[in-house]
């Protein structure tokens, strides 16, 4: 069984940063691809940012700049989201998955609860 569990959500006023955590745990082989999703109430997940294996990073248009995704060197299976300039179009309940790959080469995307950032103008 795999597990994905963000944390660090919250309220903040425009301007000011939060950072989000994301840990996979649980009996897989690797973890291939972690993201960084956000839904807005009404709508679909929409993109932020991923990390590859390779340290490779992408980031959506609207947070380019703004938001960096980092992996804890130590803990490979954990992943952060550091937002600064925060604005109030971010507020939105953010989801982490991870694309992991098991033993027997099965692959299968994980994704966690949601955390909500919310941002005060």
């Amino acid at each position: 069984q795999v597990q994905v569990m963000e944390s660090g959500g919250g309220s903040v006023q425009a301007g000011g940063s939060l950072r989000l955590s994301c840990a996979a745990s649980g009996s897989f082989s690797s973890i291939d691809v972690q993201a960084w999703y956000r839904q807005y109430p009404g709508s679909q997940r929409e993109f932020v940012a991923t990390i590859h294996s390779s340290g490779t990073t992408d980031y959506a248009e609207s947070v380019k700049g703004r938001f960096t995704i980092s992996r804890d060197n130590a803990n490979k299976n954990q992943v952060f989201l550091q937002m600064n300039s925060l604005m109030a179009a971010d507020t939105a309940v953010y989801y982490c998955k991870s694309s992991v790959k098991f033993s027997d080469w099965r692959a299968h995307d994980y994704w966690g609860q949601g955390t909500q950032v919310t941002v005060s103008s």
